[in-house]
């Protein structure tokens, strides 16, 4: 099985508690916290990785790191480290980030523009987004991007919408090949 739905599954299930006890937010929150710890410190990723370091001592630096947190999360986090599935605990805080925005009606999109976008532009792919794919809100994260030749390109999840010059340029191409 691969890294992404094993992380999956661990997500799932801790939101399903979250679900259960009513701390959705609370965890999110936590959660946010561990990935931004895991993104930006790779001494701590290093030790945690370390095939020669015990599990135990793993436990103790993710409940040092983490006192003061909830149960269910140390408790993730430690079934984690006994699984020796160490290296998908950012990925497991991302899903469960995910699950708990889609629960609220908000999804992220990354937008893909040549120039920063403006923003009554980034308000208008907003109000068109949420409309068509029937949420409450969308939160952009605007990347720039110099490949594209003009337009957006929107990845919200694992779709795609190629609005770029360069995507259109593309599928004239493949039609024309198409054609012949």
């Amino acid at each position: 099985m691969s890294k992404t739905n094993v992380a999956k599954r661990y997500a799932e299930a801790l939101f399903q508690i979250a679900t259960e006890k009513e701390t959705i937010d609370f965890l999110e929150a936590e959660l946010a916290t561990v990935k931004e710890v895991f993104q930006n410190n790779q001494a701590f990723l290093k030790f945690l990785h370390h095939p020669k370091v015990e599990a135990d001592k793993k436990k103790q630096l993710l409940n040092e790191a983490f006192q003061g947190f909830s149960k269910d999360v140390l408790h993730t986090l430690s079934l984690l480290v006994d699984r020796h599935n160490e290296a998908i605990i950012e990925d497991v805080a991302t899903t469960f980030i995910t699950l708990a925005q889609e629960a609220r009606g908000v999804k992220e999109a990354t937008v893909y523009s040549v120039r920063a976008l403006s923003d009554a532009e980034q308000q208008e792919i907003q109000q068109v987004f949420v409309k068509r794919l029937n949420i409450k809100e969308l939160k952009i994260n605007n990347q720039i991007d110099p490949k594209l030749l003009g337009g957006v390109k929107i990845r919200i999840g694992n779709t795609v919408y190629d609005g770029s010059i360069k995507g259109k340029l593309d599928r004239l191409e493949r039609q024309i090949a198409t054609a012949n």
